[in-house]
């Protein structure tokens, strides 16, 4: 196992897989179906978790899927994750997903999701994650979204108070800022 570091950068974690849509991929009209795309997403998203971490990791949750546009018979899927931001032993790692015609040679965003991954150690319990370094503004951007996503859905589940959920005060407050400055 290589050793470990303190914070590994986005692009070590980047994954890009492709597959084409075959009729067994299909449902009955012709659309790939929404489970074997999640499938596919779900081992893209592992392979990135697993590059970050050196370790086995589970998804724990998948988050925010939009389907924004059907993927057809004889397209190629083009998905692309890699981790935005690590906490104690979770991931969250973003997926995109694209759709090409390779005879008109056309391409197209198709979905988005959050996964959230959790390294293991040999007896199946979580272990520390390095974490991210964000090299650019897009990654930094994205690495601090991670966080409000993270406490919504911690909220949600009922495993976190709205007020434990710190990054999502600093908006909260803001809005009230905002909302006290209009015009009235």
């Amino acid at each position: 196992m290589p050793p470990d570091r303190s914070a590994n950068p986005v692009s070590h974690s980047r994954c890009k897989m492709t597959e084409i849509v075959l009729p067994n991929d299909t449902n009955g009209l012709g659309n790939m179906m929404g489970g074997r795309l999640l499938h596919l997403m779900d081992k893209c998203a592992a392979i990135s978790a697993q590059r970050h971490a050196h370790r086995v990791c589970v998804t724990a949750a998948v988050d925010n899927v939009e389907f924004q546009s059907a993927i057809q018979e004889g397209e190629v899927v083009v998905i692309e994750s890699h981790v935005n931001r690590a906490f104690h032993t979770s991931m969250e790692v973003e997926l995109n997903v694209w759709a090409e015609n390779p005879l008109e040679e056309t391409e197209r965003k198709c979905n988005r999701a959050f996964y959230t991954y959790v390294a293991l150690d040999d007896e199946g319990a979580p272990v520390p994650v390095p974490d991210v370094q964000p090299e650019t503004t897009k990654e930094q951007e994205r690495y601090e979204a991670a966080a409000k996503r993270r406490d919504i859905r911690l909220v949600l589940a009922g495993r976190q108070g709205l007020d434990e959920a710190s990054s999502l005060k600093e908006d909260m407050l803001t809005a009230l800022q905002r909302s006290t400055d209009l015009p009235g």
